[in-house]
């Protein structure tokens, strides 16, 4: 094909599915930019990649050898000869993909980045394997701390230890009598707190539980585990002034991991205006290597609202997102709000958060003023709740595709089912937990796993179903959900609500075309077309050739977002 045809042909396929969707499907976002091709100056592209075998996800041309990309986004995209006709000498830079496997850039709709990069510079790391190790990290921070300062743990997960137990007030006790700790659990939801907090708090084995939390009791005695809401308690003695350096050095680190593992695009749940202000900082300085969906919540939300901002104000780079509100427990806490018990706990059906009554008015207030709504409803009756208020807002103010969504919505059934796909909710369940949570699985029982985390029974149902990890709770890596999800098989080989397996390609188009939907940018991004933003990663195998088992072992060799390498194996 001639060069100016071969030009032409990209310039309208990007004015047809790229940019000129950005502006309909994007809300509040800025200037949607030019058309491919018409860029003014100079056609030829920064970028083009040849040799490859790129799967574009992009139903009009779903594979390709090569593309090209000009100011950020994808200029053409076809055969390396057609691509490498567009390059100019000196201007071009050229990347020969060599046979590997190429995909648009992976997206998480549900993560915590900023949160776990600034644990990683602060906190003590107790993802160590043992209570024994655990003690000795406490320790080794409390001979660097004053006495009376508060030590943090995060990253805590109580059944991947060597010990065969949960860890306790006594264990922290011993590593740490002259300090309050707490060693939160890597899900969010629970911690581990020693006598000097508890002291502290003036919480003692008598103190009533509050309705949305537990104070944890064995043997008449506090075990040291506090979960949800009760946790408040310990919240204004806890030191968490953190300058805005820190933050911004938090995002930088942390959107470096991630994207070391082929991610390009994050959507994070529950941000602060802290927060937000690190990305910002980060991007300033030329350190964010990801592009954010930022969801508020709490007290930045509301400074959001009564300003008149809502979801979709931004750019490419950052934009506000759904609200994000916490209505019950957590998956792999085992705390999660659901009809029916946990196994071996007979009276225990979960922690509920929020009422039926403070969900109504906070979707009402929300979905009137314009926002997408993001509910974190993990247990069947809570999810049902959270249904319950969606279709009333729906009814009573009618609104086209608000397009609200369900943060994690792990148990489902037929009639749930059912109702997310006529409302048009997004439901979005963690997606590298099959895998890595196994052995949290056997307090719900094979017959409410059949129905966890239900990606199979939401594609069957015509539900674009999203991708989610929920980092820190889960691990980010696209790689492990997918062999996560196409095999539901946790890392001891055991499978869980094999039901719910799904196909590779369809396990990609969660983690690329699906997520992209859950922020209203599939315009934008989730394909590798012309007029897209040029988002991109190069994969070491083609996960179509590898055994299923191993595909969270498949390394990523490049990882390129709006044309610029971010990283490189």
């Amino acid at each position: 094909m001639k060069r100016s045809e071969f030009l032409g042909k990209g310039a309208a396929v990007g004015a047809a599915f790229g940019l000129g969707m950005a502006a309909e499907h994007v809300r509040g976002g800025g200037a949607a930019g030019t058309a491919a091709g018409s860029t003014g100056g100079s056609t030829a592209p920064d970028l083009i990649v040849v040799n490859g075998r790129v799967y574009t996800q992009d139903d009009a041309l779903p594979s390709a050898e090569a593309f090209a990309i000009k100011d950020g986004r994808f200029l053409a995209v076809g055969s390396t000869d057609d691509v490498r006709n567009l390059a100019a000498p000196g201007r071009t830079q050229q990347i020969d993909a060599g046979g590997m496997a190429v995909f648009p850039g992976f997206i998480d709709a549900h993560s915590h980045p900023s949160g776990a990069g600034l644990n990683a510079l602060m906190n003590v790391n107790t993802n160590l394997g043992s209570v024994a190790r655990i003690q000795a990290a406490i320790a080794e921070r409390a001979q660097k701390t004053p006495p009376g300062e508060w030590i943090i743990g995060y990253m805590y997960d109580d059944t991947k230890l060597s010990e065969g137990r949960a860890l306790t007030r006594n264990d922290l006790d011993e590593a740490a009598p002259e300090h309050p700790v707490v060693v939160g659990h890597r899900g969010g939801h629970t911690g581990v707190y020693n006598s000097r907090a508890f002291a502290l708090a003036g919480v003692t084995a008598q103190t009533p539980d509050p309705h949305d939390g537990m104070f944890y009791r064995e043997n008449g005695e506090l075990t040291g585990k506090v979960a949800e809401r009760a946790r408040d308690v310990f919240a204004r003695f806890i030191n968490t002034e953190v300058t805005p350096e820190q933050r911004r050095d938090g995002v930088a680190v942390i959107t470096r991991e991630m994207s070391a593992a082929g991610l390009t695009s994050v959507h994070e749940t529950g941000v602060s205006a802290e927060a937000y202000r690190a990305y910002q900082d980060a991007r300033a300085a030329g350190e964010l290597s990801m592009r954010v969906y930022a969801l508020p919540r709490g007290a930045s939300y509301e400074a959001l609202l009564a300003s008149g901002v809502r979801t979709g104000m931004g750019d490419e780079w950052l934009r506000i997102g759904a609200v994000k509100f916490t209505a019950d427990g957590s998956a792999s806490e085992r705390t999660m709000y659901m009809s029916t018990p946990y196994v071996g706990r007979p009276d225990d059906f979960g922690i509920l958060i929020m009422s039926q009554e403070e969900i109504h008015e906070e979707v009402e207030r929300a979905h009137r003023a314009g926002w997408q709504i993001g509910i974190h409803a993990n247990g069947d009756s809570t999810i049902d709740m959270v249904l319950n208020a969606y279709e009333r807002a729906q009814r009573m103010w009618p609104r086209e595709d608000s397009r609200h969504r369900i943060e994690h919505c792990s148990l489902v059934n037929p009639a749930i089912l059912g109702r997310i796909r006529d409302l048009g909710v997004i439901p979005l369940p963690f997606y590298t937990y099959a895998y890595y949570h196994g052995d949290k699985w056997e307090e719900y029982g094979d017959e409410k796993m059949q129905w966890m985390f239900a990606h199979r029974s939401f594609l069957d149902h015509g539900i674009p179903v999203a991708a989610a990890s929920d980092h820190s709770p889960g691990p980010y890596e696209p790689m492990m959900a997918l062999q996560s999800m196409v095999t539901r098989t946790d890392f001891r080989g055991r499978a869980w609500g094999e039901s719910q397996k799904i196909t590779l390609d369809e396990a990609l188009r969660v983690c690329t075309v699906n997520a992209a939907r859950a922020s209203f940018e599939e315009g934008l991004k989730g394909t590798i077309t012309a007029g897209k933003l040029g988002d991109f990663v190069i994969l070491g195998a083609d996960p179509h050739e590898t055994d299923p088992m191993a595909l969270k072992d498949v390394a990523v060799v490049r990882t390129v977002v709006g044309g610029r390498t971010v990283h490189e194996a």
